[in-house]
Parts: C-alpha cells; sequence; structure tokens
C-alpha cells in the first residue's frame, strides 16, 4: 500500500514540519519540480512581461534625476533666455511617465492571462488526479483537506502568480536603477545608503525565517478549520440526530481560535518588521539630507542635486517595504504549492496496467468470475488478513449471496471485484483476464457496484440516470427507467425527467433514489453486478416496489448479493457464508438450509422473527 509518510513523496504540509532535513530538501525539490511544470508552458510570455517590468521601472526612476537636473539646468538656463533645455527635460519626464504607465498596463493584464492559464491547468491537473487515486487514499485523506487543496491553496497560487513575480522583479529593478542613479550622483550618499543597508538586510533575515514558519503553521490551521468544517457539514443529520451542535460548535470553535492565534502570530511579525523598516529608512533620509546640506553649503554638491538624493533616499526603502509587504503572500503560496505538490505526488495504490488486455478473454462467456487462491488484508495491518485464500468459481449469470456478520470479509470481496483495491496475493479473474490486466474504463463498463446510499448528484433525473452510459440518448434513459419501473413516479414529478434533484437527491424519497441508481445501472448494461446492501435503508414496503426493479436489474448478469435481509438472499442461484475472511459454506439455499449449519440458524433465526 501507499505510504502516505513517505518524504518527499505524499508528505503532507503538516507532516513535513516534523520532517528531517534530508526529508525537507526533498519535500522542496517536489515543489520546485512542480513550479517548474507550471512554468514551462508560459516562460516566453512570462520573459516579456518582465522585460515590460524593466522598462518601466529605469523609466520610473529617472524621474527624481529629471527633478533635480531641471532645477540645477534648467531654470538657470530659463532666467539666462534660453528655456530650450527644462522644455526638453519637462517634455522627457512627460514621455518618460506615460511609456511608463503603459508598460504597468501591459505587464498587469499579460500577467493576468497568464497566471489564469497557469491555474487552470494546475486545476485540471489537481482535480483530474484527485479522481485517479484509489479508495485507500480517500479513506485516508480527508475531505476538508482535499477541498482545501483545491481551493484556498490554489486560491493563494493565484494572488502570488497574478503580481507576485512582477512585483519582485518591479521591487528589484527599481532598487538597483535608484541605487547606480545615486552613485551616479553622488557616491558619497551611496556609501550612507550601503551603511543603512546593513540593519536593513539583518532585519529582512530575520524577518524571513520567522514568517516563513508562521505562515505555514498558518496555513496548517487553516486547512484543519477547513476540514472541521467539512465534517460537521457533511454530517450534519448525525450531528442533529444526536444533539451534537454544542460539540460540534466548540470544535469548530476551537479550530477557528487556533487559526485567528496564528494568524495574530504572523501580524505581530509584520508589525515589528515594517516599523523597524520605517525608522531606519527616516534615519537615513536625515542622514542624506543633513550630510548633503553641509556639501551644499561648501559647494561641493548643487541643491538640485540633493533634492535628487534626498527623493531617491526616500524611494529606494518602498521597494525593500514592498517586498516585505509582499512576503506573506509569498509564503502562503509556498506553503499551498508544497501541499499541492504533496497531493499531485500521490500514487493510486491500483494502477492501469502497462500492457492491457480487453475484457471477454472466454469465448461465449460474459461474466465469469474466478477468485484464484485471494488473500487480502488492509494496510500493514498484516497479521490480521481481512480475506484469507480464497478460491470460487462463479458462471455466468449466476446470483451469489454473501451473508455473515458484520466485519466478516463480505464487502473486502465485493471491493476486491469492483477492484477499488488490488489483492495480495492471488488473482481475481473476469472471463479469464485478470482484473490487473484491465484498463479502469474497460473495468467500470463490466463490473458496476450499487451500495445503499444509492447516491445522487445535483442535476435532473435524466442527468444521474444517463452517467451509467452518457452517449445514451434520451429515448434509452427513459427505456431503462420503464423496465426498471422509475417510469411512472418520475413523469409524477413536478418537471418530469427535468426535475432537479438538488443536493444528493434530496427531492425524492430513499426507494425513488435506489430505483434511480438501478436505471442508472441497467443503462450502464454491465456483465456483472455487485449489491452492497443496496436494500438495507429502505422499509419493507418500499423494499417490496424495489424488488421488481432489482429482479429486471440481474436478469442475465453475474450478480454478487450482500445483505443482512435473508428475504432478499433465498431466491439467490447460491449462498456463500462469510466468517472471520473465510468462506464457512457454499450451495443453493435450499441445500444450506437443509445442512444445518449457519445458514440455517440464519434462517429459523428469521423465521421466527417473520411469526
Amino acid at each position: 500500500m501507499t505510504s502516505h509518510m513517505m518524504p518527499g513523496r505524499g508528505v503532507s504540509n503538516e507532516d513535513a514540519i516534523r520532517l528531517d532535513p534530508a526529508a525537507r530538501r526533498a519535500v522542496r525539490k517536489r515543489t520546485f519540480r512542480l513550479l517548474r511544470s507550471m512554468l514551462r508552458p508560459v516562460i516566453w510570455p512570462s520573459l516579456g512581461t518582465l522585460l515590460l517590468v524593466v522598462l518601466a521601472q529605469v523609466l520610473g526612476a529617472l524621474g527624481p534625476a529629471l527633478t533635480g537636473w531641471g532645477i540645477d539646468r534648467g531654470f538657470p538656463a530659463m532666467a539666462a533666455g534660453d528655456p530650450a533645455p527644462l522644455l526638453w527635460i519637462a517634455g522627457f519626464f512627460v514621455v518618460s511617465s506615460a511609456v511608463s504607465a503603459l508598460c504597468v498596463y501591459l505587464n498587469e493584464t499579460i500577467t493576468a492571462k497568464i497566471s489564469q492559464a497557469v491555474l487552470l491547468r494546475l486545476r485540471r491537473r489537481t482535480y483530474a488526479h484527485v479522481q485517479r487515486l484509489s479508495l485507500q487514499f480517500h479513506e485516508t485523506y480527508t475531505s476538508g483537506r482535499v477541498i482545501s487543496r483545491l481551493t484556498s491553496d490554489l486560491e493563494a497560487m493565484r494572488q502570488f502568480l497574478d503580481s507576485g513575480l512582477s512585483q519582485i522583479a518591479s521591487a528589484l529593478v527599481s532598487m538597483v536603477a535608484m541605487s547606480v542613479l545615486v552613485v551616479a550622483l553622488d557616491w558619497r550618499t551611496g556609501l550612507i545608503l550601503l551603511v543603512a543597508m546593513v540593519p536593513m538586510v539583518a532585519m529582512t533575515l530575520w524577518f524571513r525565517s520567522a514568517s516563513e514558519v508562521q505562515y505555514r503553521a498558518q496555513r496548517v490551521s487553516s486547512a484543519r478549520l477547513v476540514g472541521r468544517f467539512m465534517e460537521t457539514v457533511t454530517g450534519m443529520r448525525a450531528v442533529s440526530a444526536f444533539r451534537n451542535q454544542p460539540r460540534a460548535r466548540r470544535s469548530y470553535l476551537g479550530s477557528a481560535d487556533e487559526y485567528r492565534v496564528e494568524n495574530l502570530k504572523v501580524v505581530r511579525i509584520f508589525g515589528i518588521y515594517m516599523p523597524g523598516v520605517m525608522l531606519l529608512s527616516n534615519l537615513t533620509v536625515a542622514a542624506v539630507l543633513l550630510f548633503g546640506g553641509f556639501n551644499v553649503l561648501s559647494g561641493t554638491l548643487a541643491v538640485g542635486t540633493l533634492l535628487s538624493l534626498v527623493l531617491y533616499t526616500q524611494r529606494i526603502f518602498g521597494p525593500v517595504m514592498e517586498l516585505s509587504n509582499f512576503y506573506n503572500t509569498l509564503q502562503s503560496a509556498a506553503a499551498a504549492l508544497e501541499k499541492v505538490s504533496g497531493l499531485l505526488e500521490e500514487e493510486p495504490d491500483v494502477a492501469d496496467p502497462e500492457r492491457p488486455r480487453s475484457p471477454g478473454g472466454v469465448p461465449g462467456a460474459r461474466g465469469r468470475i474466478e477468485f484464484d487462491d485471494v488473500a487480502f488484508g488492509y494496510g500493514a495491518d498484516v497479521d490480521r488478513p481481512a480475506l484469507h485464500p480464497l478460491s470460487l468459481d462463479i458462471p455466468p449469470g449466476q446470483k451469489v449471496a454473501l451473508v455473515g456478520r458484520t466485519g466478516a470479509g463480505k464487502s473486502t470481496i465485493a471491493k476486491l471485484l469492483a477492484r477499488f483495491y488490488d489483492v495480495g496475493t492471488g488473482a481475481i479473474r473476469l472471463d479469464g483476464v485478470d482484473l490487473r490486466e484491465l484498463t479502469d474504463a474497460d473495468l467500470r463498463r463490466e463490473v458496476t457496484m450499487i451500495t445503499q446510499e444509492a447516491f445522487l448528484f445535483s442535476g435532473t433525473v435524466a442527468e444521474n440516470i444517463a452517467l451509467g452510459r452518457p452517449e445514451a440518448s434520451r429515448a434509452e434513459v427513459e427505456e431503462a427507467a420503464r423496465r426498471l419501473g422509475a417510469d411512472e413516479f418520475i413523469r409524477s414529478l413536478p418537471e418530469g425527467y427535468e426535475t432537479d434533484l438538488q443536493k444528493r437527491g434530496g427531492r425524492v424519497s430513499s426507494g425513488q433514489r435506489q430505483l434511480i441508481s438501478f436505471a442508472r445501472a441497467f443503462l450502464a448494461d454491465p456483465s456483472v453486478l455487485i449489491l452492497d446492501e443496496a436494500t438495507a435503508s429502505l422499509d419493507l414496503p418500499s423494499e417490496r416496489r424495489v424488488q421488481r426493479g432489482l429482479e429486471e436489474l440481474l436478469r442475465g448478469r453475474t450478480a454478487l448479493v450482500i445483505a443482512h435481509r435473508l428475504s432478499t438472499v433465498l431466491d439467490a442461484d447460491r449462498v456463500l457464508v462469510i466468517d472471520e475472511g473465510r468462506v464457512v459454506e457454499d450451495g443453493s439455499p435450499a441445500e444450506l438450509i437443509a445442512a444445518g449449519g449457519r445458514f440455517a440458524q440464519l434462517h429459523r433465526t428469521w423465521e421466527e422473527s417473520q411469526g
């Protein structure tokens, strides 16, 4: 089975925090690999946006220098009767500002298109991957965490892609351009800025270290909050039935308070860093103004140049603050990307074969099932196998009932036949072909499982039935419903087959939901049908109404029927009594009753309950 704690593969962000350094490096490598795959298709448009950023920032950085030149050269020339220098400087200032603004507009527009394209591909990839993963994954990886990956984590990445790369490039180019211009205007001021950068770098390194840990913890608490909310909402019936609202509320509010505390820690770190940067910026401006003022008085520095230097000193700390202000988005996106990459690294326990075979390996037979010395255990619990070595031969068209106490292994046999899991040892063959040699599409076409939940999706009745065979015509959908006895009640609905079933089929009864699910399976036309307690949730009158549709559905198909109600077992061709992962009785209902074994005892108990 797939391990969900293997370093560098399938490691959740919560688990990764506690990993050793080597495992953390593996997680980072995995994350950067995903980032490269995301950006590779858009590398050239992205480089184009970076060129726009460079041009916009270089032109924008000329503003203070042009202001100083206008004061030192333009106005004196105009006073001497020559307005041309000032006009040229003013004209260049206007043109450069306009071109810079145009570059910013184009950059934001193109960047938005790139980020949406990248996220659409990632969203498709993530959703398709989640669908491809095996049942083992979905039973261990909570639905809240999956939803968090597909919603809040992708949203954090969107915020970064929309403005992050451009903002980082803009800040860096702006800092470099202004630093070069400061040194060009007065190298002594450049030294002052260099000295000021020492504490700035120290503060930034502290901020990076502290915020990286805290932002990751914030994302963890966010995922827990979403998971807690989803657990409560999806289990609302149980919560209401057991009057568990106060406990659920306390649990949710506990997670919400944890998220609040983690956010406050982030704000506290940010609150220390930002005022520190502002204080350092103001002290540096004061130093430049004081030092430059003495130089102006001594005649070694022009007034316009001093103004340019002060403006540059004020502005040069702006990009640093922008980078710091953006660091929360960067950290949030990095943590989100790490978790999404972990999800994408999960491998299905049940994989498609490298060299698939087509079903129907035995001529003239459709639906023959063979269990060849099959054994199985869940996860690492090898000391308690769920199924001991089992060999069965079920001919086409035979209806086999599986009976036994809860936990005996009945559902395990059904899940193995549906290939929700792969066998531990041995082989299961359908029409002579090992299930592991069939593609998932071929297997789902040949084997269909119906459970007691009879899950219906939001949408119309016709759309839910057509899930069995999406390419089916409307006439075929209605014929399937008619054959299964669902047509009459469907036409009595407000809009007939076009009635929207709303959330999980809330507009129809349990029996009607089951009939719709039967019609869906009938339309799919599988060779093997698995009924896992398909009528367990129905009362006896509803079960009798559904029974006719069930008989039509089973006609001519191989069927495995799991049921606790003996009334649904007695018409089976064959009964397998399962106990602790072993078949302890095998025969027709009449033969087993006559043998006086466990099935006979179950039959006597059932008859007594009827009398």
